[in-house]
């Protein structure tokens, strides 16, 4: 899926939460969208929802942007990832971890395992 069209599905969904909560009493109204998107995306859905509304939220409801403020931004710092940054390059004790070329991906089998 491209990203376009993974963002136009974004909008869509957001928008159709949106419009349940447009037949909502007002006061629930923010609070619904928010925690319904809480509860129910996960966080890479989250960070491209807000992607889209730093960009301006082009065909977003004004529900959904009220509500974006309730909304949890997911964290996306760089170096924020497991094995990265300044402790990850001196390595683990024993010559250990991804400074010594061991991937972060695969499980550590102990040699004598083999």
């Amino acid at each position: 899926m491209s990203h376009d069209q993974t963002r136009a599905k974004l909008v869509r969904m957001a928008n159709q939460i949106a419009t349940f909560f447009l037949s909502q009493p007002e006061e629930v109204r923010v609070e619904g969208v928010a925690t319904h998107i809480n509860k129910f995306w996960e966080p890479r859905m989250r960070r491209h929802l807000f992607e889209h509304i730093d960009a301006g939220g082009e065909g977003l409801l004004p529900l959904v942007i009220s509500a974006s403020t309730k909304i949890r931004r997911p964290e996306a710092k760089v170096g924020a990832g497991v094995g990265v940054g300044a402790d990850a390059a001196e390595g683990a004790p024993g010559g250990k971890g991804a400074a010594a070329g061991e991937s972060l991906s695969e499980p550590s089998i102990p040699d004598s395992a083999t």
